[in-house]
């Protein structure tokens, strides 16, 4: 089964482009991050979870 747990398909990962550049942060955290890092509190989107379910 391929590794959906990321801060990328969470429901609080927010991404916003900024003149400095891409900015990604968690909206429930409230601080910077990565889409590839992983926290405990991860709240999946539907259509992750959608695609959890089939397999």
């Amino acid at each position: 089964m391929k590794d959906y747990h990321c801060c990328a398909t969470c429901q609080h990962f927010r991404a916003e482009k900024k003149a400095e550049g891409m900015f990604y942060f968690c909206k429930r955290l409230g601080y910077e991050t990565k889409s590839s890092y992983k926290f405990n509190c991860w709240s999946p989107r539907e259509e992750i979870k959608k695609l959890m379910d089939k397999k």
